[in-house]
């Protein structure tokens, strides 16, 4: 996986999930409804972004993750332009609880911010400050251009390794972002299983409070089956010995009449 990856990534992650952030949400609460306070702490986390990404855009060796950190750089610099304006209308406006003092330090803050923004680094040599047109230039002798200042449509043409790489780099993002896509279709599927289990699991609760009732009233019923069952055996035992009973008694008189009449004669 390559830094540009990396960075996209994590970018994204991040934007998701920022609004579980509890100590950027502490500070936005902190702000109440200051708008100024809160889109200029926006601004300053994004400058700051931006000059970790310049930081590790110099560190880095591979000259394509290079480009395109600077690549971003460059968006994210346009981006903070854009919202100076923003700022601007923002810092005239009157808060309650701020002084006048306050109100012009806002505004001083607001002015740095161009140069702030514009001084971060995205690979690109800093532009010179024009005051005479080109012979402003001629003090910077030892910059010497191969073209001899004859600058057509065609010098400004993308070589064939700049197209491919643009192209790969539109290719991994178009893929992560399938990726990213396919994640959250994935988080979404999960989640509706989860409420089907969880309505269905609502709809086996009564059913299995019915079936614990009749498996207690089938409990119930095989004890009495049981007792009477029981009774039933022992009254069948008792008859069957009184008849035992009988005949042996009968088998004892028959004897006893034999010897008698032997014993007679």
């Amino acid at each position: 996986m390559s830094v540009i990856d990396i960075l996209t990534r994590v970018d994204a992650i991040c934007k998701k999930y920022d609004k579980y952030d509890v100590d950027k949400q502490r500070d936005l609460n902190v702000s109440g409804d200051d708008a100024f306070a809160r889109l200029y702490a926006d601004v300053e986390a994004d400058i700051q972004a931006a000059l970790q990404k310049a930081e590790s855009a110099s560190k880095e060796k591979n000259r394509a993750s290079v480009v395109a950190i600077n690549a971003e750089i460059r968006r994210t610099k346009a981006r903070l332009l854009e919202e100076v304006p923003k700022l601007q209308r923002l810092a005239v406006k009157k808060v309650k609880g701020l002084s006048t003092e306050e109100l012009t330090a806002r505004n001083d803050l607001v002015l740095a911010l161009p140069d702030r923004i514009q001084a971060i680094p995205d690979g690109t040599p800093a532009a010179p400050k024009q005051t005479g047109g080109w012979g402003a230039s001629a003090s910077r002798t030892e910059i010497k251009f191969d073209s001899d200042g004859q600058f057509n449509n065609e010098y400004f043409q993308q070589t064939e390794e700049s197209s491919k790489f643009r192209q790969e780099y539109e290719m991994r993002k178009m893929r992560q972002d399938q990726g990213l896509e396919m994640i959250s279709e994935g988080l979404d599927t999960l989640k509706n299983m989860a409420q089907d289990m969880n309505e269905e699991l609502d709809r086996q609760v009564p059913l299995m409070d019915e079936i614990d009732t009749k498996v207690d009233r089938a409990t119930s019923e095989l004890k009495n089956t049981n007792v009477r069952l029981k009774d039933t055996v022992n009254q069948l035992r008792s008859s069957r010995n009184f008849c035992i009973d009988i005949i042996l008694l009968c088998i004892i008189l028959g004897i006893a009449a034999y010897l008698y009449n032997v014993l007679k004669k």
